[in-house]
């Protein structure tokens, strides 16, 4: 997929490159025992190594470790048996070291491959340039307090994960799947949880803009989006900004902006940071971390059936499309769901249903797919009565609305209700002849050559009996009665 802009000098295309900051799943920080959960009062999760007292030393968190690893083996990256924490030097009020524990030239993962999956079917690879374990730093609130800003340390030292992709993205949809695949993928390790309203991954898009093929242009950093839906925007926005900075005589200088999805802009930060600035040196408070082949190998046996594998089972095993299986298995728990309803029924019915029906009235209602009120065993019985003639496709979508409003049992809605489906031969021939008997010149069309005119029987027929009449034997009946 190519994506243009149409300046006033020609067309330029845009090159994305995206940095990732996925908190770790850890019940406690990357160098201290203090606590990660969320929402806690300010300043309640902080140990005296997060406040940086004198003399705290860090000490690595084993499970951070792990959970970083794991990450990189589902991004196919390889594992570096050796790395190395160094200190970030930068002053800020919500740092309270003065520096962050992060890593440089020695990250714990090398390089790996993301698959993206597009919305037409397609799919592209984007590198993965390394993925670094880090410190986070605490929060500053200036809406606290008419003349001071606060600060909030319950997010100093919490483990993150910062995934750099390579400058592979040339659309905002791309970076929008890169995004979505990413976090399809830490939620299925249980590496990450995904949440970006609550800021457990946050992303930095770094945006340029070059004549079609040419060298890469100067890159701006579009700093701490935190949706998908705005990752997007900011990249279409500032890449239109910085054509029509060129196409005006200007330079685009490389800085880090911010994105306003109010005023739908991008605005200066400050100039952006080269690796010299922040005087990387090795932390001498922490030796290299060094692990064998054996506890990486430990780690991948732990793996689940992350969402590329997923995806090309369903396709084999179920006789998916691409685009269907690819958008059950984007959320863990929609893939679950499906593989319940589809098990030991037609795959493609399954699939239809799930994503069609069941995903469409979920997003009416706002509610995830753990909160439907249509259970997976429910709607394979719905499927069911379909599969056996109990009931005809028509009736079985009153039933799912019905399951909708109540959550309850398809077989007992439709014993309730009468909704059995008639395959009674008698009952449906006293329904035929009726119509028959009361259109005679629409019999004559049929048999005179208007074949299409069945279709019109074949209606009135189903309206007489409530649509409950069996379609095929409806149809079969009409031709034998009409044209013999």
């Amino acid at each position: 997929m190519t994506y243009i802009i149409e300046g006033s000098t020609g067309p330029w295309e845009i090159v994305v490159g995206l940095e990732v900051h996925c908190q770790v799943v850890s019940k406690s920080k990357l160098f201290s025992g203090a606590s990660t959960t969320f929402g806690n009062e300010p300043n309640t999760n902080v140990s005296l190594v997060d406040a940086a007292m004198p003399g705290m030393l860090p000490v690595i968190n084993e499970e951070c470790v792990r959970q970083a690893v794991k990450t990189g083996l589902g991004l196919k990256a390889r594992i570096n048996l050796e790395s190395v924490f160094a200190r970030k030097n930068y002053f800020y009020a919500d740092l309270p070291q003065g520096y962050q524990i992060s890593q440089f030239d020695k990250p714990i993962v090398g390089e790996g491959t993301i698959i993206l999956d597009m919305p037409d079917g397609s799919t592209k690879s984007v590198g993965i340039e390394r993925l670094h374990l880090e410190q986070d730093a605490g929060k500053s609130m200036h809406d606290q307090d008419p003349k001071y800003s606060h600060i909030d340390l319950n997010r100093s030292g919490v483990a993150l994960m910062e995934i750099v992709s390579m400058p592979d993205i040339r659309t905002p949809e791309e970076a929008g799947a890169y995004l979505t695949k990413l976090r399809a993928i830490v939620r299925y390790l249980g590496t990450c949880d995904g949440n970006m309203n609550e800021g457990s991954m946050r992303c930095d898009a770094n945006v340029s803009v070059r004549r079609p093929g040419a060298e890469f242009g100067t890159r701006c950093e579009i700093k701490n989006v935190n949706s998908i839906r705005y990752v997007m925007q900011a990249i279409e926005i500032e890449a239109k900004r910085q054509v029509e900075v060129i196409e005006a005589g200007g330079e685009i200088v490389q800085e880090t902006r911010l994105y306003d999805p109010r005023l739908g802009e991008t605005r200066s930060m400050r100039s952006k940071e080269m690796a010299h600035d922040y005087r990387y040196f090795p932390d001498p408070d922490l030796l290299p971390l060094v692990f064998d082949q054996a506890f990486v190998s430990e780690i991948e046996k732990t793996l689940p059936e992350l969402p590329d594998e997923k995806k090309a089972r369903f396709m084999r095993e179920n006789g998916l499309s691409a685009y269907d299986a690819g958008v059950l298995v984007a959320d863990q728990e929609k893939a679950a769901y499906y593989e319940v309803v589809a098990k030991g029924r037609d795959g493609k019915l399954a699939a239809n249903w799930v994503i069609t029906n069941l995903f469409g009235a979920l997003n009416k209602l706002e509610v995830p797919v753990t909160e439907s009120p249509v259970t997976a065993e429910n709607l394979g019985k719905l499927l069911d009565l379909i599969s056996d003639d109990t009931i005809s496709g028509r009736i079985a979508k009153d039933v799912f609305e019905i399951m909708i409003e109540t959550g309850n049992d398809p077989e007992k809605i439709v014993e309730e209700k009468g909704l059995k489906q008639i395959t009674d031969t008698g009952a449906i021939e006293t329904a035929i002849d009726e119509v028959i008997a009361a259109n005679s010149d629409k019999v004559q069309e049929i048999r005179d050559g208007k074949d299409r005119m069945l279709g019109w029987f074949v209606g009135q027929v189903m309206k007489s009996t409530g649509g409950k009449a069996n379609p095929g034997m409806v149809n079969q009946m009409l031709r034998d009665k009409i044209l013999g």
